[in-house]
């Protein structure tokens, strides 16, 4: 008895040549004409996420700067530099205006030593306990060595708000000649100086070697930095591939400008970018 089979089919070496001849020509066409695109999307997201950390790093860095205590920016190198950098600030009650209380137990008398002040009309800011003021800051070192700051021992309102919103009671000390309208600053206590510094910017392989990082919590240094420090702190950028820190003292009658230029790599991209930030020299 015969069983009926299908025929079986192969095939052809002519099916398998064209086969292969238009998967060549698919592969041929997606190497010249997507391949590009695909590489030159990337690429060009890589550029964007290199500028975004730059200009992230870079307004950081800026509004550090800004809010820099008049007279604080310190530069050891064009790859670092520190400050002080600010919470708020005010106008203290003055001995000796006739406009004022007579009560003048509170008062910020620069001829003599001062516990207590009130501070005159709302405070720019935020202020707490710990917190440090400072009063005509005129020099890059004065706040540094701590001839005009004091620290903030307690917060409260004064007994009537003739004399002012609040009253701040500090370490006593004999605070020296401001300016003129009675201003000080607040810095705060938990960032009483910021370094920036910039290391190991290079390039190797197409990627940038440097890192840019922020350190904090080390306190006051009286001497001036001869060096950038070498203290572990946060990282703000990395793949730096250069960078630059340039500070003008009096570059107008009464602002600095610090000119700040960043620039990171990655595969062999580059995203280079300069801010310029001023900071007022009148405490």
């Amino acid at each position: 008895m015969m069983t009926w089979r299908p025929a079986q089919r192969g095939f052809s070496l002519v099916e398998l040549v064209l086969v292969i001849v238009i998967t060549g020509v698919l592969a041929g066409v997606l190497t010249v004409f997507v391949r590009p695109a695909i590489d030159s999307y990337s690429a060009q997201r890589g550029r964007s996420e290199m500028q975004a950390a730059a200009h992230a790093a870079l307004q950081a860095m800026a509004r550090d700067v800004r809010l820099a205590l008049p007279n604080s920016i310190r530069t050891p190198g064009d790859q670092c530099f520190e400050l002080i950098p600010t919470r708020g600030g005010g106008r203290y009650r003055m001995a000796g205006a006739p406009s004022q209380s007579p009560d003048l137990s509170a008062v910020l008398d620069t001829s003599t030593v001062t516990s207590a002040f009130d501070v005159l009309g709302d405070l720019n800011g935020a202020a707490a306990v710990g917190d440090w003021v400072v009063v005509g800051n005129q020099s890059s070192n004065e706040a540094y060595q701590g001839s005009n700051r004091s620290a903030i021992t307690a917060i409260a309102a004064p007994p009537s708000a003739v004399y002012g919103q609040q009253r701040f009671s500090v370490n006593a000390i004999q605070f020296p000649v401001g300016y003129g309208g009675g201003r000080f600053f607040v810095v705060p206590a938990s960032e009483p100086a910021v370094f920036y510094r910039c290391s190991g910017a290079g390039v190797s392989n197409g990627e940038g070697t440097g890192t840019l990082t922020r350190i904090t919590g080390y306190g006051f240094n009286a001497a001036y930095p001869t060096a950038c420090p070498t203290t572990v702190g946060a990282v703000i950028a990395t793949r730096v591939a250069a960078c630059s820190f340039v500070f003008d003292q009096r570059s107008l009658s009464e602002f600095g400008v610090m000119s700040l230029r960043l620039e990171l790599m990655r595969n062999g991209e580059r995203a280079s970018l300069q801010y310029s930030a001023m900071t007022s020299n009148v405490p």
